[in-house]
């Protein structure tokens, strides 16, 4: 069973990052929106509170302290600026990518840098802006040439593109497979025939970094290629952006509860008919109801999170796992949309202005929704696992964000 009470260890991990957002992130967020990233003095502080590597294994690397912890932290860190997650150096959904689909040894070789270099991002390709007009799966294509791999395409909406200097680029492989022909490669930015695309103007999030990579021959060995789920590579696709996609949901809680706490100070103090707004029925009755939205999600995240857990220990069920994650994800991101969008509106003509963060979050809300797993997908999934449908048998096409469905950040 979960614990809703944390240990002594989380919550003086939470106290300090906590205390980060609110003294370091929240007074800046504008000037962060506005320069568009995060200054390397405070991703700096970030790397020595240990943001980066706590979720992945120590096996690999990481710091092992769990996926519950490291969502504990996110939602912290999205309450002082829902961006910043995404700008802060580290490895990033790149860390899961290889917790998933590498072998121990990629993974470890591939996350070394990451501990000791403040600076270093890693990424991850998957998206493209257009569908292959012939079949199912990725356009981006990888062609076996002996020992060695010859990578072709555009890939698109990747995190920190124009930062990375290493990514996990997703292709096809095998082209009558559709999605269930997909490879990953590990390709160096500098490597031959790898170009940055410039980077996106986006409608929220700004701090973070969207743009594309294109490859034109890029030539990649065979021992590139992330082999640790060649048995077996459906499913651990699925259980990657299920991981990442729960990190994201995590900013979303810390989203709605930033949106929640700056709506309700709001109306505690706006005064309308000699009492404050929020004293009214139809305003009051909406504030709670946003506060149900946060206290749910939160709880919704911590169980997914905690199934993880127990799973990487031997002890849970694949299933649960992907099924509290595809829930928790699906209500936090709508209800983070929900608090954005009652901000705004409870806010009055001031909520459309920039004198107040509401109309931030409301923005950051709904691009959230699009990173990783969007609601529809989550959905999917949870109705698969629902069903009964066994994980290594789930259509990649339908739970995770393709260009027929749904664009989406990863």
């Amino acid at each position: 069973m979960i614990s809703f009470d944390p240990t002594d260890d989380q919550k003086l991990m939470v106290e300090s990052v906590a205390q980060f957002a609110r003294t370091t992130l929240r007074p800046k967020i504008r000037e962060l929106e506005k320069a568009r990233e995060v200054p390397e003095a405070i991703r700096r502080t970030a790397h020595e509170l240990g943001l980066g590597l706590v979720a992945l294994p120590e096996a690999i690397g990481g710091a092992g302290l769990g996926l519950t912890t490291a969502v504990m932290l996110e939602e912290e860190i999205a309450f002082g600026d829902p961006a910043a997650g995404f700008a802060f150096a580290g490895p990033g959904a790149f860390g899961f990518a290889l917790q998933e689909l590498a072998t121990a040894e990629q993974a470890k070789k591939a996350l070394e840098p990451f501990a000791a270099d403040a600076s270093l991002f890693g990424a991850v390709a998957w998206g493209e802006r257009k569908p292959h007009p012939d079949r199912a799966g990725l356009s981006t294509t990888a062609t076996k040439n002996g020992g060695e791999w010859k990578l072709d395409g555009k890939k698109a909406y990747v995190v920190n593109a124009d930062r990375a200097k290493h990514f996990v680029v997703f292709a096809q492989v095998d082209a009558s497979a559709g999605w269930r022909g997909l490879g990953a490669f590990l390709v160096d930015k500098d490597a031959k025939g790898l170009s940055v695309a410039p980077r996106e103007t986006t409608l929220g999030l700004d701090a973070a970094s969207f743009g594309g990579i294109a490859l034109d021959g890029v030539i990649v060995p065979d021992g590139a290629r992330l082999h640790g789920a060649a048995n077996d590579f459906n499913a651990a696709l699925v259980r990657f952006f299920a991981r990442q996609a729960l990190v994201v949901a995590a900013r979303s809680v810390g989203l709605s509860r930033a949106a929640f706490e700056v709506t309700r100070e709001y109306v505690d103090g706006r005064k309308a008919f000699g009492k404050p707004i929020g004293h009214f029925q139809a305003v009051a009755f909406t504030v709670a109801d946003r506060a149900m939205d946060v206290d749910a999600s939160r709880g919704l995240v911590w169980r997914a999170a905690a199934a993880w857990d127990a799973f990487d220990k031997g002890e849970g069920d694949e299933r649960e796992c992907l099924l509290t994650t595809a829930q928790a994800v699906a209500y936090a991101h709508e209800a983070a949309m929900r608090c954005g969008d009652d901000g705004v509106q409870l806010h009055g003509g001031a909520g459309f202005m920039r004198d107040y963060p509401v109309e931030k979050f409301m923005r950051d809300a709904k691009q959230l929704g699009l990173c990783a797993m969007t609601a529809e997908h989550a959905d999917q999934l949870a109705g698969a696992m629902a069903l009964g449908v066994p994980v290594a048998s789930v259509d990649p096409g339908l739970v995770l964000p393709t260009p027929e469905t749904q664009n989406a950040f990863v």
